[in-house]
């Protein structure tokens, strides 16, 4: 069953792979285009290619992170301390996704038609909160791990020495 999980697993970290370059490619193709066209049109295609781009880094890192931990991995996270880092690693990359994507589009919007700011307004508003709970999954799992580690240490020191 673990080899079929492994195999699947795979198998989806793959195609998001071929995913992310075909969303690289789009952005390239739709930038050159855009940049052909005389009109006021380059801007917004070069945006719109930033835009692949964050996104495609986004979901190259969510497959990279599903190699790396269900395929490669054979063993279960060890301790809490590397399960916290894992999984620290894997919001922050999501998180300057969110915070690019909001940046592009503010920009984009910005100059179309300032009374769509909402949609960016909320994607930073979202991107905010995401770093804000990574922040108290940290304080918390830190305070956790301090204290499983004091409980190891007290057990350590009750135990007799091994004979010499």
């Amino acid at each position: 069953m673990q080899t079929l999980s492994r195999l699947v697993f795979g198998l989806a970290a793959a195609a998001l792979m071929v995913l992310a370059v075909g969303l690289i490619a789009q952005g390239m193709w739709g930038s050159l285009n855009g940049l052909s066209d005389m009109g006021g049109s380059g801007k917004t295609a070069l945006l719109g290619a930033v835009g692949y781009v964050i996104i495609a880094i986004a979901v190259f890192d969510v497959a990279k992170y599903l190699i790396e931990e269900e395929v490669v991995r054979r063993i279960e996270r060890r301790s809490a301390t590397e399960a916290r880092l894992s999984l620290t690693k894997f919001i922050s990359t999501i998180s300057i996704a969110v915070f690019l994507e909001a940046l592009v589009t503010v920009f984009r919007v910005s100059g179309e038609k300032p009374s769509d700011m909402l949609y960016p307004t909320l994607l930073l508003v979202a991107g905010v909160f995401l770093v804000l709970g990574l922040g108290v999954y940290q304080r918390l799992s830190v305070g956790a791990e301090q204290v499983i580690s004091a409980d190891d240490d007290l057990d350590d020191g009750k135990e007799e020495p091994p004979p010499r």
